[in-house]
């Protein structure tokens, strides 16, 4: 009687060298500006895939340093566009060395607002206050109504890498040090 399985044939490894890997492009230079985005829909599993995303980027940059307050703030918002907005949110990194800005944008046109905290116990209201003491910079904007009716807002931070230097074994910084308080930034 044969397997009721059906039978599977091996696929070959290639000839010559079985445990080699096709080389993937060179890296970003440190210096270099990238950026990455990640859109979620309006689920509360959203937030967990934004950290693990943004840990991921931040890793493979060699940006770990900022991966604590990054994944802190990040889920923050995230959470936050999740909680009060009906519809998708982005999350967008950008390094411009030596600045990271994270930005969340969902289709809530209501900023978050300042809410003193109830006592040790509350659960809502700190999410500014955390913004105001882990990000170096951090805004918002709103985006209007868009071609297709949805508008929102966007609500960023920025971190700023020690110096401007690059990592160990990171490629040479531009010279830039961290922004001048005072400059205008632009917004998402």
């Amino acid at each position: 009687m044969k397997n009721a399985e059906p039978e599977h044939e091996q696929t070959p490894e290639p000839a010559g060298r079985p445990d080699s890997m096709i080389p993937g492009p060179p890296l970003i230079p440190f210096a270099e500006p990238w950026e990455y985005e990640l859109h979620f829909p309006c689920d509360v599993r959203g937030p967990a895939v934004a950290r693990t995303a943004l840990k991921a980027v931040l890793g493979a940059h060699g940006l770990g340093e900022f991966t604590d307050r990054a994944e802190l703030l990040t889920s923050e918002l995230a959470t936050n566009a999740v909680r009060y907005s009906l519809g998708p949110a982005t999350v967008r990194l950008r390094w411009a060395n030596p600045v990271l800005r994270v930005s969340v944008t969902d289709t809530c046109p209501e900023f978050p607002v300042s809410l003193v905290p109830g006592g040790p116990d509350e659960e809502r209201g700190r999410g500014l206050l955390i913004l105001d003491l882990l990000a170096d910079d951090w805004g918002g904007c709103g985006l209007g109504e868009a071609v297709f009716g949805v508008g929102g807002k966007s609500v960023w931070f920025e971190l700023v890498h020690g110096g401007g230097d690059p990592p160990p074994g990171g490629c040479a910084a531009d010279g830039a040090g961290p922004r001048p308080p005072g400059l205008p930034v632009l917004a998402a």
